[in-house]
């Protein structure tokens, strides 16, 4: 009799942990894509980490910027 209950305890946990847990709703590889706002140096434009221009360490929103 405790064999079958602790069977069908194993059971009913693995179609909990299957079919019912949610899984999270957030993928840990889309965080790489994530596109962040940074401010010029230079002239305090907001512009994206993608589009963004780095010189010295300092993120900058052109190359007007960042010769000056």
């Amino acid at each position: 009799m405790l064999l079958k209950l602790l069977l069908l305890a194993a059971v009913m946990y693995g179609v909990y942990y299957f079919f019912i847990k949610q899984k999270p709703l957030v993928d840990k590889s889309s965080k790489k894509d994530e596109d962040v706002l940074v401010e010029c140096d230079k002239c305090g434009t907001y512009v994206s980490t993608k589009d963004a221009i780095i010189k010295n360490g300092k993120y900058y929103c052109s190359q007007e910027c960042a010769k000056g």
